[in-house]
């Protein structure tokens, strides 16, 4: 009698300790990634090249040890109904059985769970050898793939990933930020690739009033020196106005031809064909259609054929890394502090950027800049001086170069 108990014993520590295990090894293989993997590997730690073993097929893999670990509670259940059966009334049977259920929860899925949430890496180092040679079981493939494809033949149709949305991922940035695993440079470039995806030309491009062109009836030195005293390589060219831009002259075309004697050549006989593409075209598309093509400016249009403005490759970039400065950039910046609670702010500055760096809470709606934030409220050019609120926010325009604003105090109002 005692003999057969301690048996009984023995087989249920055995399934619980098993089931333990796989329930920490399952937890691990989720939630680790395989770059985390590789980089384990590449330090050469315990149990890291069996990790990227076992995550090559990580969604098969998971399948049996789902069985093995459903198999262990069963069984641990069943030995224990069983032993108090023999021994005490029916009525026992129910109890121990729950019993042994709450007994597995803690034992061998609340604790192991949660300790490898706790320590993933270390989790998955440790389990992932004996998992290795588990996973190689013969029997034990068989069956779950045997199983796996009943399943199939009563749900047919393909298995899909599931689906994780753009907040989710964030989270994700945020919490890998949090811990130490990324940089916060990373983060902000995973905040910045999203929302590249969320902007539009006309957000990034260079308005039509600060564009720079040549007129396609100058000679090539005319465009050299132009070219030379705004720091540009490529030159949109335009015909009887900025509204029809023929072609895009790069210098170094221009400089060849010169150096060859044809100074007093027209521009027009070098350049080449322009791209042309809409204010409302997403920014990202555009970069990959830009990388494609080898495009490094395009001419952005409205909804009339009007020209826009102009974008090019580098505004791109610098959505996603932020602002690329060369020794011909000589632009006032857009925002700067002058005293607590005040800014001195252009006209062009997006309010979008405003709103993220100093949260401004500026309303948005038709305009992109603060200058159309403010030409929109007013309803007229505005008069230096004038000034708008805005939430918390008062807008002072403090300068102006013809219709254009071009600096603005920013004050945060306290007057509720």
């Amino acid at each position: 009698m005692s003999g057969s108990l301690v048996l009984a014993g023995s087989v249920v520590l055995l399934l619980t300790v098993i089931a333990a295990f796989v329930a920490t090894g399952e937890t691990a293989l989720t939630v680790i990634s395989r770059t985390r993997a590789e980089r384990l590997a590449s330090e050469k730690l315990p149990g890291a090249a069996s990790l990227l073993v076992v995550l090559e097929d990580r969604q098969m893999n998971l399948a049996p040890l789902l069985f093995v670990r459903l198999a262990c509670h069963v069984g641990t259940i069943a030995v224990v109904v069983t032993v108090v059966a023999d021994r005490a009334a029916a009525g026992w049977i129910a109890g121990s059985a729950v019993v042994a259920v709450l007994v597995i929860y803690l034992l061998a899925e609340a604790l192991p769970r949660t300790w490898a949430l706790q320590h993933p890496d270390l989790a998955a180092r440790r389990s992932a050898p004996p998992l290795r040679v588990l996973l190689r079981v013969a029997p034990l493939r068989w069956v779950t793939r045997a199983l796996n494809g009943v399943a199939n033949i009563l749900l047919p149709g393909p298995a899909r990933a599931p689906v994780v949305s753009e907040d989710e991922l964030m989270a994700l940035a945020e919490a890998a930020a949090a811990g130490d695993v990324i940089d916060d440079e990373e983060r902000d470039l995973i905040e910045s690739v999203f929302a590249l995806g969320d902007t539009i030309v006309r957000e990034v491009m260079v308005p039509r009033t600060d564009m720079t062109t040549a007129a396609v009836n100058s000679t090539i030195t005319e465009v050299m020196d132009l070219a030379a005293e705004k720091g540009f390589s490529r030159l949109p060219v335009c015909g009887e106005g900025i509204d029809d831009i023929v072609g895009v002259c790069l210098v170094k075309d221009l400089s060849r031809a010169e150096r060859a004697g044809g100074g007093e050549q027209l521009v027009g006989s070098l350049m080449r064909p322009a791209r042309f593409v809409p204010e409302t075209k997403h920014a990202d598309d555009l970069l990959r259609e830009m990388q494609a093509g080898k495009h490094h400016l395009a001419v952005v249009i409205d909804e009339y054929g009007g020209t826009s403005g102009l974008v090019t490759l580098e505004d791109l970039v610098e959505e996603l890394v932020g602002e690329i400065v060369d020794e011909y950039d000589n632009e006032e910046p857009l925002m700067e502090p002058v005293a607590e609670g005040e800014l001195l702010v252009h006209g062009r500055m997006p309010v979008d950027q405003l709103n993220g760096l100093v949260e401004a809470e500026l309303a948005e709606g038709d305009w992109d800049t603060v200058g159309g934030l403010i030409f929109n409220t007013l309803g007229h050019v505005p008069e230096i001086g004038e000034s708008v609120d805005n939430g918390r926010v008062r807008l002072c325009v403090e300068q102006m170069d013809g219709r254009r604003i071009t600096r603005v105090r920013l004050t945060r109002r306290t007057d509720g």
